[in-house]
């Protein structure tokens, strides 16, 4: 119950998942663990929209310095005019493919599975994770292929793109702007964003945290997604 809660009370949007809303570094950090909860939720004035939002608890673990395993505990979904649940579990890969900074940008990859809770066809996800810092700004871009496995999976693959800039003022405070686009979805949101790292005092852990809104670029997408993410980091 205290779950559901913290996920209502972060949000998350749309006919979407949670995980459609985040820019994913290519960079592994060897040893380090993660705890890390984040969501969205949609405000929109069309019965079809509004209400949308979605949540993930999630614990993550760099065993190597070009692997890191994350299991999402507990996945919250819920669709405008229905209750929410709790909807399955997810075990996703980042895969670190080159040394930041040997290359004009750094790659990695992205692999995971989403398993449905109650039943049903289960879901993978595969691309790369490209990520270019020049001074203080930062960008990222993350192309990823969607496809349904198992009883009752439907035949087609879906794509989806995002985009992340950030300016790095200070550790705590990096400001910028992400983009989304769901082109089987014919959704396509962009709008800024507020990012940031502290150290936790007497200890070898940060916090960070993001939190942003995305206003809908087109018809088919929604008119504004709030976003939030916060994260525990420790060695």
């Amino acid at each position: 119950m205290a779950l559901i809660l913290a996920c209502a009370a972060l949000g998350c949007t749309e006919r979407a998942h949670a995980d459609d809303f985040i820019v994913y570094s290519p960079h592994v950090i060897a040893t380090q663990t993660e705890v890390e909860l984040r969501g969205y939720d949609v405000s929109d004035g069309r019965d079809d929209y509004n209400g949308d939002r979605a949540a993930e608890l999630s614990v993550a673990h760099a065993f190597t310095s070009w692997w890191k395993p994350e299991l999402y505990l507990a996945e919250y979904a819920r669709e405008p005019g229905e209750g929410g649940k709790l909807v399955g579990y997810e075990f996703e890969n980042t895969f670190q493919l080159t040394e930041p900074g040997r290359y004009w940008a750094d790659f990695g990859l992205l692999a995971s599975y989403e398993h449905p809770k109650g039943g049903g066809p289960g879901e993978i996800e595969f691309g790369p994770l490209i990520e270019k810092t020049v001074g203080r700004f930062d960008h990222r871009v993350n192309l990823i292929w969607e496809k349904q496995i198992g009883a009752g999976a439907a035949s087609r693959t879906e794509f989806r793109y995002s985009y992340a800039g950030t300016c790095a003022v200070s550790n705590a405070f990096r400001p910028g702007i992400e983009a989304y686009g769901r082109p089987d979805d014919d959704a396509y949101q962009a709008g800024p964003i507020v990012a940031g790292e502290w150290h936790v005092p007497h200890s070898a852990g940060n916090v960070e945290y993001r939190f942003g809104m995305l206003l809908g670029i087109n018809a088919e997408a929604p008119r504004r997604t709030w976003l939030a993410q916060l994260e525990y980091e420790f060695f």
